[in-house]
């Protein structure tokens, strides 16, 4: 029953995400009534003539049938224009606005959502599965919605007139045909609703198909490295496997409900015809009747096939719709205050701060430290100690379980995210730059900067040599896979950034560890540069690059076991002294 409230709620959503295309739809209805009434005119002047025909026969040529003819062909035709012109019209409609609007509307709408969940989302979540949602899952709701909304407003008014027609016409001829159409429906129903299993299926090893497709294009240098082509074919091959068996299944029930309408159709069309035959001959009912009846008959299953492909297409949609809505539907970071940060002198605190990215296993407990205005410090510990999560919680990226931060004895709790994000600049081990030109990365955190600024903060980061020596200098056009930049340069641009942002206080995460030595001396001197008079938060694994810091905090399982100067912390011999033994003298 919980299934089945879900399932209808799909459908009231996508119906409710029409509303501001609204009055379009209300058109495309008016169009698609005045295509019906055409449609439904045609067989009774159709009929007409015929009956005009057959008397003209049956006189034995004594009535004028020829201006009669002429006239009703000519208004036939007419009707028949209007027809395909107003059918049309609504096709261009439907296309450009209901499918365009869900489309777009649709994909905007996850991309702003993306944008305020968790990053605990974005971290457990495949970045393939995410494409797939926001491009092959709303490119099958754009794809089909219109349809399914041509269909039911055409369709349900279609089979109105008609069925009112054909009682007008002869109640007995339309009794044939409608009692026919309810077992050929029925029988269509319970296909669609097997065959939306199997779209779900379909959907979701899509995702995963994606997933792996993405994973493999962006590790291929690894791949390529240690011979995994075999592996990741493998992988590939056996989520393609399922894949293929999954769409088969859905395929294969999704269209065999068309058929289905057709056969059942074409036996009542056999069926009006030679009932109406007996007719005519038995009871008296004139061939104009029954020709009119039977044409109707004939328009009668066009809507049902069309309905028929409408409840396939909708089991397609609301697979998807309902993976779109998953994302749509998750809970937001809760952001109540929409305090701003005051300028801050830089003073930061950690009191009782616990924190664990899964309850049953406790990361962080107790954790206090106090940092000045303007100090260095430089966090180390071995692989899991809780670096990383120390950024992660200063930049609100997560939240504390209990305890408090405090930005000069303010609780960045009671600051808003955007405030308290916007204090910090960062310089991570992985770099990031669009693509676009060097400048314009490195404004990427000032977008107003004049190129001055720009040209300056680059001088001070000591990259401004090798962009002149590049073939457009700033101007230069670089990516996150650019491979006209080393990692160094890439590092040393990121700096540059952080410099001309300017903010108070700084992180710097691993910033020095996929380089050179010399380029590591180069890029020390461009962040010494950066952090002077700001307080700032160094990770590094490569201890010499923190010797120089006013403070060293020392992480082991969540908590500080040692925090001091360099030359203090190795006179004490502790962990830290030990972590700097295993580092230089073994090696």
């Amino acid at each position: 029953m919980k299934t089945k409230r879900k399932r209808d709620n799909t459908v009231r959503r996508l119906v409710k995400e029409a509303k501001p295309i609204g009055h379009w739809l209300l058109l495309g209805g008016l169009l698609d009534i005045l295509a019906v009434l055409c449609a439904v005119a045609a067989p009774e002047l159709l009929g007409e003539l015929v009956q005009k025909l057959y008397d003209f026969w049956d006189t034995g040529g004594a009535l004028q049938v020829r201006p009669v003819l002429v006239q009703g062909l000519l208004l036939l035709l007419g009707v028949y224009a209007a027809s395909g012109v107003l059918s049309y019209c609504n096709m261009l409609l439907m296309n450009n606005v209901v499918s365009r609007h869900y489309s777009c509307g649709i994909r905007i709408q996850i991309s702003d959502k993306i944008r305020k969940l968790p990053v605990r989302y974005v971290d457990q979540t495949p970045v393939g599965d995410i494409l797939n949602r926001m491009t092959h899952d709303v490119s099958q709701v754009g794809g089909y919605i219109h349809q399914i909304f041509d269909v039911m407003i055409k369709g349900v008014f279609q089979l109105t007139v008609i069925t009112t027609a054909m009682f007008l016409e002869n109640w007995l001829l339309a009794c044939f045909v409608v009692l026919l159409a309810p077992v050929s429906v029925w029988l269509s129903a319970k296909l669609a609703s097997v065959s939306e299993k199997h779209y779900d299926e379909m959907f979701g090893t899509s995702g995963k198909l994606t997933e792996v497709v993405e994973e493999a294009f962006s590790n291929y240098p690894t791949t390529k490295a240690y011979n995994l082509e075999g592996y990741t074919e493998e992988k590939h091959s056996n989520i393609n496997s399922k894949l293929k068996k999954a769409t088969a299944k859905a395929n294969f029930m999704g269209s065999m409900v068309y058929p289905i309408i057709k056969f059942a159709n074409a036996i009542a069309y056999i069926l009006i015809n030679l009932i109406g035959g007996w007719l005519a001959i038995r009871q008296g009912v004139s061939v104009g009747v029954v020709v009119t009846v039977v044409l109707y008959a004939r328009q009668f299953a066009s809507p049902l096939e069309q309905l028929a492909m409408g409840v396939a297409n909708l089991k397609q949609v609301k697979a998807s719709a309902r993976r779109i809505y998953e994302i749509l539907d998750m809970e937001e970071e809760e952001d109540l205050s929409a305090l701003r940060a005051e300028p801050l002198q830089g003073k930061v605190e950690f009191r009782e701060v616990a924190f664990s990215y899964k309850p049953e296993e406790p990361l962080i407990e107790g954790l206090n430290m106090t940092v000045e205005p303007g100090e260095s410090v430089a966090i180390v510990g071995p692989t899991g100690a809780g670096k990383t999560t120390i950024v992660n919680l200063l930049m609100r990226f997560y939240d504390v379980d209990s305890g408090q931060i405090l930005l000069d004895g303010q609780d960045i709790a009671a600051l808003s995210r955007e405030a308290v994000r916007s204090c910090f600049g960062m310089v991570l081990q992985d770099t990031w730059l669009f693509r676009g030109a060097i400048a314009e990365n490195i404004a990427y955190g000032k977008p107003d900067a004049t190129r001055e600024e720009v040209e300056e903060a680059c001088r001070r980061a000591h990259c401004d040599h090798f962009i002149r020596t590049m073939p457009d200098g700033y101007d230069t056009l670089v990516g996150e896979d650019a491979t006209n930049l080393s990692g160094g340069q890439k590092q040393l641009l990121t700096i540059a950034r952080a410099i001309l942002a300017n903010k108070p206080l700084l992180i710097l995460d691993e910033a020095t560890s996929n380089v050179d030595t010399r380029t590591e001396i180069l890029i020390q001197k461009a962040m010494d540069e950066l952090m002077r008079g700001k307080t700032s938060f160094v990770i590094a694994h490569r201890l010499s690059t923190i010797v120089d810091s006013d403070k060293i905090l020392v992480l082991d399982h969540g908590h500080i076991v040692e925090q001091g100067t360099h030359k203090a912390l190795l006179e004490k011999k502790g962990f830290y002294y030990q972590l700097y033994e295993s580092q230089y003298v073994a090696g």
